[in-house]
């Protein structure tokens, strides 16, 4: 099999060396030839280096501005697959060289995915625009849903609507999902957490952990907790810690200032 030249744009590092590893991980074939982490490095970089990679794994907020900027400086010849925690930008992605779309935290088989997407397309790819730039943007509706503006909760013997915006946090025990509000009242919900996931505006709700989904309304501080992790407080306060790992705290702080 050919072996597969991968170019990781990332501008956190852990985020960068977590992807690396899920990429080495799935496919014995791949080689990360390059790591770049802003938009001017990036510009230079291939402007030097044409023809010696391809395919691109792509964030899309760098430390210096989108990285769409790097299609307006230079030359992209290959496919690229975004990698992103945001959802707005799907149409432009597909636009510059686009063949999929993957939102955060992503998880290998996500990768796995693209990946297969890429062997199958590889050979209709060349010209963005065409067939298969059409065929993806028919998949937008995933990507551009609208979010769930309320959910619908057992309280004794009634049903009551409850609107998204007041839930303080998502918390999964024993594999029921509880929910807790900002005026500090809890409910069960009939939902898993990956769903949710899916349902949540991800500027407004993240997960941070296998336990926790945050509203960043509801977080008040973070602390530098052991080896590289976070220790989040919210209100109102649960009666567990809430711990964010290192592979995950570069992403929470870039969404809690974003």
């Amino acid at each position: 099999m050919t072996n597969i030249r991968i170019v990781v744009v990332e501008d956190e590092s852990a985020t960068a060396r977590s992807l690396i590893q899920i990429l080495n991980e799935t496919d014995e074939y791949i080689t990360v030839v390059k790591t770049l982490g802003d938009v001017s490095g990036a510009v230079t970089w291939f402007n030097d280096h044409p023809g010696f990679y391809d395919l691109i794994f792509m964030d899309i907020r760098l430390a210096d501005g989108l990285s769409f900027d790097i299609f307006k400086q230079t030359t992209i010849s290959r496919p690229v697959i975004f990698v992103t925690a945001f959802n707005d930008y799907a149409i432009t992605a597909f636009k510059n060289n686009g063949i999929d779309y993957i939102l955060k935290p992503f998880d290998p088989d996500e990768i796995k995915s693209a990946l297969d997407k890429y062997k199958n397309l590889t050979g209709a790819v060349e010209k963005p625009g065409g067939p298969v730039l059409a065929e993806l943007l028919a998949q937008l509706g995933n990507l551009t849903r609208s979010y769930k503006k309320s959910f619908l909760v057992h309280y004794r013997d009634k049903l009551i609507p409850l609107e998204t915006s007041k839930i303080a946090w998502f918390y999964t025990a024993n594999e029921v999902v509880h929910l807790r509000t900002i005026d500090d009242k809890q409910y069960v919900v009939e939902s898993t957490m990956e769903q949710l996931e899916q349902q949540l505006d991800p500027t407004l709700f993240l997960r941070v952990s296998r336990q926790f989904i945050l509203n960043r309304n509801a977080v008040t501080e973070a602390e530098f907790y052991f080896n590289g992790r976070l220790l989040v407080k919210v209100k109102p306060q649960p009666n567990e810690h809430i711990i964010v790992s290192k592979a995950r705290s570069a992403e929470f702080k870039k969404w809690m200032n974003s």
